[in-house]
């Protein structure tokens, strides 16, 4: 068995149905249930006894004990974070707590744990730390890709918890042997992503013939990272990655903002046409929020180099399933769009653009 946190999330909920279609290996699921957290992405496990739910708290060091004690997994891959630029501008407080004070305690919780095993049960686990691009800071056009030994340079309170969260894992690896893997990605995109980042923003309001706020000029760069590619490289780091490394995940896909809404406006042209026109002339600029990054860019050589992964998909394919996806789901945009989620766009951000 495996330990998840943060697995009714966007990424994690991908990673924990991408591993039960490939293995048969159990998932002990642990997940606050948080606005972005989703059990219904999760609905098609409901009968599986392969995974198991717990509604709780990574900083709940007592409920974290408990766990590993009764289940016993041999790793612990920890997505579970507070992942939104514009939140953590607003209420950084919750990302310090989360990011960093749950992955402190999820590292305590690990260490001591790993100290009940045998040596052979030492020896084999993991702890799987999930990150991201933006504690590299922003790189101007002609700057070389950030690479696994690129100084940390954080520039929001996100990035910032993040990095403090890449830091406590080295120091629990250098400094008790914690056998620890961190994986920096890039933007992801797919399949039940919650509508506060650029992609499904801007898919469901142009849906609903809502203007598309694009923040300054449009020309901020980001890598773009097909989510089930990103869960078959956690997967590859896990099995065969070495304890201590970092390994960057990318999609080798640097696209600006207003690339990305104009490519979508024209895919929802083509599989769902408005007869107003084009979703193009929904676009509005909108004013550039605090500190936003120029530019990501990941250079996955690494992981290509030492674990032969490369993302199966390319953009355009991964953005057509993206938007199909949305098209063949309007109950689970509704879904997310009631009640507290409505209150929170109306209130802090309908007219502050798209997120990370």
């Amino acid at each position: 068995m495996i330990l998840v946190t943060g697995g009714a999330g966007f990424i994690g909920a991908n990673f924990v149905l991408d591993w039960l279609a490939n293995s048969d290996e159990p998932i002990l699921n642990l997940d606050l249930l948080t606005y972005a957290g989703n059990l219904e992405t999760l609905s098609s496990l409901r009968d599986d006894a392969r995974h198991v739910f717990v509604q709780g708290d990574i900083c709940d060091r007592g409920l974290v004990d408990r766990l590993l004690a009764e289940h016993k997994p041999r790793a612990i891959v920890h997505f579970a974070a507070e992942s939104h630029v514009n939140r953590s501008i607003h209420g950084p407080g919750d990302f310090v707590r989360t990011n960093i004070d749950g992955t402190f305690s999820l590292l305590e919780a690990a260490r001591g744990y790993r100290a009940t095993l045998d040596a052979a049960g030492q020896a084999d686990f993991r702890f799987l730390h999930i990150s991201t691009d933006e504690v590299y800071g922003s790189l101007s056009p002609s700057d070389p890709a950030f690479a696994e030994t690129k100084t940390y340079e954080p520039n929001s309170p996100y990035s910032a918890s993040k990095a403090a969260s890449d830091h406590l894992v080295r120091a629990w690896h250098h400094t008790y042997g914690l056998p620890v893997l961190t994986t920096n990605c890039s933007n992801n995109y797919g399949p039940w992503q919650f509508p506060e980042k650029l992609i499904p923003l801007m898919i469901v309001n142009a849906l609903a013939g809502k203007p598309l706020p694009i923040y300054g000029d449009g020309q901020n760069v980001r890598d773009w990272l097909y989510v089930s590619d990103h869960c078959s490289a956690i997967r590859e780091v896990l099995a065969r990655g070495t304890p201590g490394e970092t390994y960057n995940i990318g999609g080798w896909n640097e696209k600006t903002n207003i690339e990305i809404v104009h490519a979508l406006c024209a895919l929802l042209d083509e599989m769902h046409p408005r007869t107003e026109g084009s979703y193009s002339q929904l676009i509005t600029y909108v004013t550039d929020r605090p500190g936003h990054d120029r530019r990501y860019a990941i250079d996955a050589r690494k992981i290509e180099r030492e674990l032969g992964w490369r993302p199966a998909e390319t953009f355009d394919t991964g953005i057509r399933k993206t938007v199909q996806w949305y098209l063949d789901h309007p109950q689970w945009i509704a879904d997310v769009q009631s009640g507290a989620y409505r209150a929170w766009v109306a209130t802090n951000y309908s007219t502050r653009g798209q997120g990370a």
